[in-house]
């Protein structure tokens, strides 16, 4: 049996040892071995009892039972564990999973709702599902009633996970039975919690996060003020991820929740059309031309007037002398020698900079020789 898998599934098993404590104790001590050996010690320092940790056969014999139910443990950070929940900061140390683990390669969509859900709203989750299926994405759900089971029924054929919330050998609600071991043979069936576990009230938030976290986007369809699909949503747009909501009647006490969501800045879904465009890449859509920054070009310290400035063939409109004069120079006269006759430039320098004081004044335009001498202050004034 792996030893590693045993090491890790003793850590997480473990009193007091969530999934931010696992993480941290990883990244301290490398390997779960040697977290396990350091659990008492750290205890000791802290001032608190030790935990008792999992024993070795406890952890062997829940492997066993997951291997003989066909299942298969996803350690964080090895293997197929998916990539997007491994982003979140109390991501589960060990999931299991039973069915298509190729599905994990493609982008997933949560469709959440209401367990009471109007046929209406069954309808549209359905056909949703199915055709965000035809685009090749993943439909991630929670295997409940209402608009989790008709989710899961649109994309049965293209591929669709359930997330449930007790052990991966249970089915709940009961009639669910069917639906969940359809997933077993033609998607997938996530769980955190050990086999034989009962889901209770507590674990569904945990359950929550999991579809949240897997997916990349959350659609939510009808859904009460204080529901939980509404808590998905928040795990959802805490980690980054997109939130959106079918809109539903104001009348409706089932559409509150979705219509909260639009008004506080959820995507307002009306199709799959929709979902597709929310999830795509903006890049396409916001993205500039590739701009060249070239690095400034290298100075004399005794002339920066640079070659690259001499072979400049930009010449500053006359009126804009005085306002683009170097200040590093002496009005009427140039600081630095340039390619042309010193005393040449200067004179003409010393005309143009008196005509500047008045710019209707277009009779003593500078000469060619100024204008390489003005670029050359102007490019070189203040660097």
């Amino acid at each position: 049996m792996n030893d590693d898998l045993v090491d890790r599934l003793r850590l997480v098993r473990t009193p007091g040892i969530g999934p931010v404590t696992y993480r941290q104790l990883i990244a301290r001590f490398g390997t779960p071995e040697a977290a396990l050996a350091a659990v008492p010690e750290l205890a000791r320092r802290g001032g608190g009892k030790a935990p008792v940790l999992r024993t070795r056969n406890d952890a062997e014999r829940e492997i066993a039972k997951v291997e003989k139910l066909g299942a298969r443990y996803l350690a964080l950070g090895r293997g197929l564990y998916p990539r997007l929940l491994a982003e979140l900061e109390d991501a589960p140390p060990l999931v299991m999973a039973k069915g298509d683990l190729n599905l994990l390669d493609k982008t997933a969509v949560a469709i959440v709702g209401a367990r009471n859900a109007s046929a209406a709203a069954c309808r549209f989750a359905r056909g949703l599902a199915y055709d965000l299926g035809r685009q090749d994405l993943l439909v991630v759900s929670g295997l409940a009633r209402g608009i989790d089971s008709a989710a899961h029924d649109g994309a049965l054929d293209t591929g669709t996970v359930g997330v449930v919330a007790g052990g991966i050998d249970i089915f709940y609600p009961p009639e669910n039975e069917g639906r969940q071991k359809a997933l077993y043979e033609r998607g997938l069936v996530i769980a955190e919690m050990p086999p034989g576990t009962e889901p209770r009230a507590r674990h569904f938030p945990y359950r929550n996060r999991i579809i949240a976290g897997i997916s990349s986007g959350t659609v939510v369809v009808e859904a009460a003020p204080r529901s939980g699909s509404l808590i998905t949503a928040r795990l959802a747009a805490e980690a980054g991820r997109d939130v959106m909501a079918v809109p539903g009647s104001p009348l409706d006490p089932r559409a509150q929740g979705c219509n909260q969501l639009i008004r506080d800045g959820a995507t307002l879904i009306q199709n799959a059309a929709d979902v597709v465009e929310a999830l795509g890449p903006c890049g396409s859509r916001v993205a500039a031309p590739p701009t060249r920054f070239d690095p400034a070009p290298r100075r004399s310290p005794t002339n920066p007037c640079s070659a690259r400035s001499r072979s400049c063939s930009v010449h500053l409109p006359f009126r804009l002398m005085r306002s683009f004069a170097c200040p590093a120079r002496p009005v009427g006269r140039c600081r630095w020698p340039c390619s042309n006759s010193t005393s040449q430039v200067g004179s003409i320098g010393m005309r143009a900079t008196k005509s500047a004081l008045d710019p209707l004044d277009e009779e003593n335009l500078p000469t060619p020789p100024l204008r390489v001498c003005v670029r050359k202050c102007v490019e070189t004034r203040c660097r």
